[in-house]
């Protein structure tokens, strides 16, 4: 089952940010990422008001061999950057994985990106991979497209969320049980049965936007 995520990561944390780098209150945005003369090449969008500053410092990193202007249309300017993405490691992952790129817009500290990942097991080996690089991501919304009102975290509540993870990282599924349901209670001021009931209804609601919605698939 495909499932889409919106994520955020620091302009200095990946190669291509740091190459796209723009000034306040600029912005770039990744329109595209063709495949030309086998390596990827990214079209990018930028404002025309910061547009000087912006090319010089592109041209100027070393692993840019060419920024093409391509048109000029409403106040922005779209280029085609050639670049070797070889040290990028977070680009490297979402191409060799096959991650569908839906939008990435950059500013002056941040981007944000709309990835769409064909399988839970790509976002997990994806998550595995920027956790093992260092690279600060943050998640902001995990969503299945055939469920887009369900909100993020596959219709979780906060409370119920914040619940389950707490309860999973702190054992009370493990064999033996490292926490008590009276010691989740205590932990969330509610009672027993109240911490039940939010771990059953959570459970519930992560399964039918989740492993059901995968049954149904074709």
């Amino acid at each position: 089952m495909t499932v889409i995520v919106e994520l955020t990561v620091p302009s200095e944390a990946f190669e291509l940010g740091r190459i796209l780098s723009v000034e306040e209150p600029g912005r770039v945005t990744l329109e595209t990422m063709v495949p030309l003369g086998g390596r990827p090449t990214p079209f990018i969008r930028v404002e025309h008001s910061v547009r000087d500053g912006f090319v010089h410092r592109v041209r100027e990193h070393a692993a840019v061999s060419d920024l093409r202007l391509l048109n000029t249309h409403d106040g922005e300017v779209l280029y085609a950057l050639d670049w070797d993405p070889s040290d990028d490691t977070l680009f490297r992952k979402i191409l060799e994985a096959d991650i569908a790129l839906l939008g990435a817009t950059g500013s002056s500290d941040r981007w944000e990106f709309e990835l769409r990942f064909p399988s839970h097991e790509t976002l997990s080996e994806f998550q595995e991979s920027y956790l093992e690089k260092n690279i600060d991501v943050t998640i902001q919304r995990i969503y299945n497209p055939t469920k887009p009102d369900s909100g993020p975290w596959y219709g979780l509540t906060p409370p119920q969320r914040e619940t389950l993870v707490y309860a999973v990282e702190n054992g009370y599924y493990s064999l033996p049980r490292g926490i008590s349901t009276k010691d989740l209670g205590d932990r969330f001021d509610i009672s027993d049965q109240a911490v039940t009931e939010r771990l059953r209804r959570g459970i519930t609601t992560l399964v039918s936007n989740t492993v059901l919605e995968l049954e149904d698939e074709p």
